[in-house]
């Protein structure tokens, strides 16, 4: 995957010759003397003027851009309309970094109105209006730069989007904008402008690319970690926005989720491809930390079996981050009986020479793990096919069944291999599978460039448990909650779904057999407890997501764009769930946090077989 600085490159790169691959751009451009920034913005989110030119647009800067690949300035007039629904401010593309402006100039500008959308039309991403191929007069400086509009509870609506309009395959484009009923239609009415947001509380922690997420709405969906749960399609979290800064990166603050931008956050409302609406901080309120904590959960008891998921995000032995994971592995998961990792890479990370063994990587970890004071843990896995299970290029990535040979055995059975499929057979009337470990139909065209599930037998205290590890098709490509397209299409779940129905498919095989099964379905699901592809998985009461059982405020395991959510599950058969003799716990420790060693908060679950 690219960069964002390179695929920003290359899409202004698009946006500046006007090409319709990342532009909407009307054909036979007309000229319009002297029009005004709300004329150009209009009352919809797609521009009157969009491939016109258009002369003599005045305005005062408001912020000036010398750094990524978005070079250019924000430029606000001061006399405005008395429609709420037309923005008075606009960006203005320099594509280099734009000379003799600065901010309180009042400049006169002329160009090429355009519809930029970031991400390229096939992204579904809204646009962003834009003066390209700027010439421009500076009149007068040192003017005073017209007053930030305040972003928060009471202005931003509940609501978030309206639906899309069908003639237009669900686009909201062509629609008027209604900002006080609709969060998105705000945010689209003030684009470009000087806004503000006051003593906001940070739900998406500083990532690398020098970024935050936080809420003006600071009551929705929140949790006792300050975070802002996203539990349905229906409730996006309208008050999420994206903060940057036009500063030094060096000068952003290093925030975890709770913390808080105390005071003013000021600057003009960007749209860009990866968070959508973001205000672009020329002023910076002062970071107040709300001290948050890695949670620790508390060690399974002599008779409970403690099964976990944890995506190590790309582990391979060139990481600097053994120690790191070994530690929460001991420490904070207090060492598990069985853990399914995601995300485990071949012995050489993302080389491209064939090789497929995770031996090394996996004996690094285990040392680590030893190291950090925890048990000398067994391992099981199966060697993909070179290239065909998806992730980073010549990685190979894999799940693969870490557990403690103190408290569980392994039950191996021979011919499971990359190819092999996993089967179930009766043994002395329990279930028993024909490989151990063995993945699930792995020919099925449901895995196609995708991990396929590990399935293993394990023994604990004379009990058959048998555990699924998976990792489901990502979320890539779908389209994201500021698309243009109202509901946003996601059509990764296409795939997650006949996984679902697979691994369901099998589950069903082995409760045919054993109706009381001790079945574990784990992993990185990649999707939500509420999703279509969780009822899938479910099926007719052959699995029960076990994280349901949490208060739906603690019901995360990633935070993506500001909205706590659920990726990671562990799903339990009947046997498991009927007597509610179970305990489920989502470890906080990475996900709230800058300086997280992945992207997921690990699963634990503790039963009694």
């Amino acid at each position: 995957m690219p960069s964002k600085s390179s695929a920003r490159l290359a899409a202004l790169t698009v946006a500046a010759v006007c090409s319709a691959a990342s532009t909407v751009v009307l054909t036979s451009p007309a000229h319009a003397d002297a029009v005004r920034i709300h004329d150009i913005q209009g009352s919809t989110r797609i521009s009157p003027y969009a491939g016109k030119q258009v002369t003599d647009v005045t305005g005062i800067v408001t912020g000036v851009r010398t750094y990524g690949s978005s070079k250019g300035f924000w430029i606000q007039d001061t006399q405005a309309d008395a429609d709420p629904a037309t923005s008075e401010g606009v960006f203005v593309f320099t594509s280099s970094t734009p000379k003799g402006v600065a901010v309180g100039d009042l400049v006169k500008v002329s160009g090429t109105v355009t519809e930029y959308v970031p991400g390229g039309t096939s992204s579904g991403n809204q646009s962003l209006t834009e003066i390209t191929r700027p010439a421009f007069t500076v009149l007068s400086s040192g003017n005073a730069v017209p007053a930030a509009v305040t972003l928060d509870e009471e202005s931003v609506p509940d609501a978030y989007a309206p639906e899309g309009d069908p003639a237009a395959k669900g686009s909201v484009n062509g629609l008027t904008l209604q900002p006080s009923s609709y969060a998105l239609d705000l945010y689209e009415s003030v684009e470009g402008m000087n806004v503000r947001v006051a003593d906001a509380r940070v739900v998406g922690a500083t990532d690398p690319y020098t970024e935050l997420w936080v809420t003006v709405k600071p009551e929705e969906n929140d949790n006792r970690r300050g975070g802002t749960v996203y539990g349905s399609y229906t409730s996006q979290n309208g008050g999420r926005i994206m903060i940057q800064s036009l500063g030094k990166p060096a000068d952003f603050p290093v925030a975890n989720v709770g913390d808080t931008l105390a005071g003013t956050t000021a600057g003009p409302l960007d749209y860009n491809q990866f968070g959508g609406y973001t205000l672009v901080a020329s002023e910076l309120g002062t970071l107040e930390s709300a001290g948050l904590e890695r949670e620790t959960t508390r060690k399974q008891r002599r008779g409970e079996l403690a099964v976990a998921t944890y995506n190590v995000e790309n582990l391979d032995p060139s990481d600097d981050t053994f120690a790191a994971h070994a530690a929460a592995i001991v420490n904070n998961l207090q060492s598990p009986d069985i853990v399914s990792l995601e995300e485990i890479q071949d012995n050489n990370g993302a080389v491209k020479d064939g090789t497929v063994a995770a031996d090394q990587t996996m004996q690094k970890l285990i040392d680590a793990i030893v190291a950090a004071g925890g048990p000398a843990y067994d391992w099981r896995s199966i060697d993909p096919v070179d290239l065909a299970d998806g992730g980073e290029p010549g990685g190979n990535i894999r799940q693969v069944f870490l557990f403690n040979p103190q408290r569980v055995s392994f039950t191996d059975r021979a011919g499971g291999d990359a190819t092999t499929a996993v089967g179930v057979a009766e043994e002395r009337g329990k279930a028993a599978l024909t490989v151990s470990p063995g993945r699930i139909d792995p020919a099925n065209a449901a895995w196609s460039n995708s991990r396929k599930p590990l399935a293993g037998e394990f023994v604990f205290r004379g009990r058959t448990v048998i555990v699924v590890a998976n990792h489901f098709n990502s979320k890539g490509g779908d389209q994201g909650f500021t698309s243009q397209y109202q509901p946003p299409a996601r059509s990764s779940e296409v795939q997650r779904h006949a996984q679902a129905t697979a691994v369901n498919a099998f589950v069903k095989d082995v409760l045919s057999v054993q109706k009381n099964a001790n079945v574990v379905v784990l992993g990185d699901i990649n999707d939500f407890e509420f999703s279509g592809t969780t009822r899938i998985l479910e099926g007719d009461g052959e699995l029960w997501s076990a994280i349901k059982s949490l208060p739906r405020s603690e019901r995360y395991s990633y935070v993506y764009q500001g909205n706590s959510q659920v990726l990671d599950q562990i799903l339990i058969s009947p046997g498991i769930k009927r007597g509610c003799d179970f305990e489920y716990d989502s470890v906080h420790i990475n996900a709230e946090f800058n300086d997280q060693i992945s992207d997921h908060d690990p699963q634990v679950l503790r039963f009694h077989p």
